[in-house]
């Protein structure tokens, strides 16, 4: 549409791009991904900051039929390296100093032939020091003509694009979803819930890798003619304090966690928030507290919808409606979605118990990257099995029971206590060690670890544990609170028993 052209499509870095001015990009994207040779099939993957490159490489690559893998950018060298080897990715598009690390090893062998460098430094001149790969910078990489072929015609059941999550084994696992996934949750929680405006502006601290990020970010604003603020920095209060003032969002998208931050740096000398353009928050990937929630509506005025949804599922199928919000809950079911709560025996659970989510609806994954056993035991005659416990109250009310796993999302990403314990393990002060979910002082869900010391318990051993693990895991995967106990529970077959663990830390006021 003429009007639709000339609007601003996103704003990045003081920089107003238009939507004529977005799509000439992307075809300049696309164009040189086919002079590269991809096409239908090839896996793409995206290795940027949030920027107006990665909208153009996610929307070239799915428009020549190819599969777009976004990698997060947080994550440890080693595991955006599995993802990369998982994917089997034929092509990269990648912020230049990543790619120089990440690709420097000769032992980090992947299918990657090429690679597209975004420069964002003067040092855009300097020579690809890996000459096993071949790279070109991203703005001046040869092209090649499309003409009438690009967009290409998508094609309802094809693979368009991959999002890793992490599951129960602590492995990351490629969720594959198809470009109709994108517009139909554009159709559900999008148009019930947001009910956008043509003056929204859109902000999320979530990334866009994330399933949540890139609904927020790219399809919701982008799919109606809005416009989204990109933002390449962490989002600290102060970072978000700017944006609230300089871009003047309508809609802002968090998780908890950003909200417990963003309300302590208000409350600080000096630190007020300026939330006067925001008629609408939305919070997922871990339930939000609902003292939180409520503190925050009273502090700005502005309701916290809080929602469910998964990587499986691509963005919420639950969600509160501005209006009705009840904090705590994680409010209805949205149309065009069913659920059902299901015992461990497979029996459907009685009225107003708990029992395990199962959800079907149109954007679910079709599966998991190679991982058939995976895939069939999560994916079941077109239903999803979250591995969360719910139950619903008479009113249509969902709430969050925890996990059916001993896994939780302390941030909205998965840990596994497997992962986390082996750490721990290296220390030799610790004989033995249990990571479970458990609560901060603001009771946000955080790690939480049961540590058998070898010798007397001391603040020397808590301050090395907290080393160690700084040094081996993300920070979303670093215990924030340590308990040191004599023993640990244990079944008569040798396994720990993490309920009683969780039992014990409902007992205790948390801390940080």
């Amino acid at each position: 549409m003429p009007e639709r052209a000339s609007r601003v499509a996103v704003f990045f870095e003081h920089e107003e791009i238009t939507y004529a001015e977005l799509r000439d990009r992307t075809v300049i994207v696309a164009e040189t991904l086919h002079a590269l040779g991809i096409g239908p099939g090839d896996r793409v993957a995206i290795l940027l900051t949030d920027s107006p490159e990665f909208i153009t490489s996610f929307i070239a690559t799915i428009s020549l039929g190819a599969i777009a893998v976004p990698i997060n950018l947080a994550l440890r060298p080693e595991d955006q390296l599995l993802i990369l080897r998982d994917c089997g990715a034929r092509a990269a598009i990648v912020e230049a100093q990543t790619a120089e690390s990440l690709f420097r090893s000769s032992d980090n062998k992947t299918e990657v032939r090429d690679l597209l460098l975004v420069n964002r430094d003067d040092g855009s001149d300097a020579p690809w020091p890996i000459p096993a790969l071949k790279a070109q910078d991203f703005a001046r990489a040869k092209r090649s003509g499309l003409g009438d072929r690009f967009p290409a015609p998508a094609v309802d059941e094809a693979d368009a694009f991959i999002l890793y999550t992490s599951g129960s084994t602590g492995e990351p696992k490629g969720a594959v979803h198809r470009q109709s996934d994108i517009f139909y949750t554009n159709q559900t929680f999008c148009t019930e819930v947001l009910r956008l405006r043509e003056s929204d502006r859109l902000f999320s601290s979530s990334r866009l890798p994330f399933a949540y990020g890139l609904g927020n970010s790219f399809t919701f604003p982008l799919l109606n003619g809005l416009a989204t603020i990109i933002c390449r920095e962490k989002p600290a209060p102060d970072v978000v304090n700017r944006i609230l003032n300089e871009y003047r969002p309508t809609v802002f998208f968090g998780v908890p966690m950003v909200y417990s931050m963003l309300l302590d740096h208000h409350r600080g000398p000096g630190n007020a928030l300026d939330t006067s353009s925001l008629r609408l928050c939305v919070s997922a990937g871990e339930a939000l507290p609902a003292q939180l929630g409520e503190d925050w509506e009273k502090t700005f005025g502005v309701p916290v919808l809080d929602g469910i949804g998964s990587t499986e599922m691509l963005h919420m199928f639950m969600s509160n409606h501005e209006g009705e919000v009840r904090y705590g809950s994680s409010g209805r079911l949205l149309r065009g979605y069913d659920a059902r709560l299901i015992d461990h025996e497979g029996v459907a659970t009685p009225a107003g118990e708990a029992g395990n989510l199962w959800i079907r609806g149109d954007s679910a994954a079709t599966r998991y990257w190679r991982r058939p056993e995976t895939s069939a035991e999560t994916f079941v005659d077109g239903w999803v099995r979250t591995g969360d416990l719910y139950r619903v109250d008479d009113r249509g009310l969902w709430w969050h029971m925890g996990r059916s796993d001993d896994c939780f999302k302390p941030t909205g990403q998965w840990v596994s206590p497997i992962e986390v314990e082996g750490v721990l393990l290296r220390s030799e002060a610790v004989r033995a060690a249990a990571v479970v979910e458990g609560s901060d002082e603001h009771g946000l869900s955080c790690v939480c670890a049961f540590v058998v010391c070898t010798d007397d318990v001391h603040e020397a051993v808590e301050e090395s544990l907290r080393d160690l693990c700084k040094s081996a895991l993300p920070r979303f995967k670093q215990p924030r609170r340590y308990l040191f106990v004599s023993e640990l529970p244990y079944t008569a077959t040798g396994k720990i028993q993490r309920f009683k663990l969780r039992e014990q830390l409902r007992d205790q006021p948390g801390r940080s």
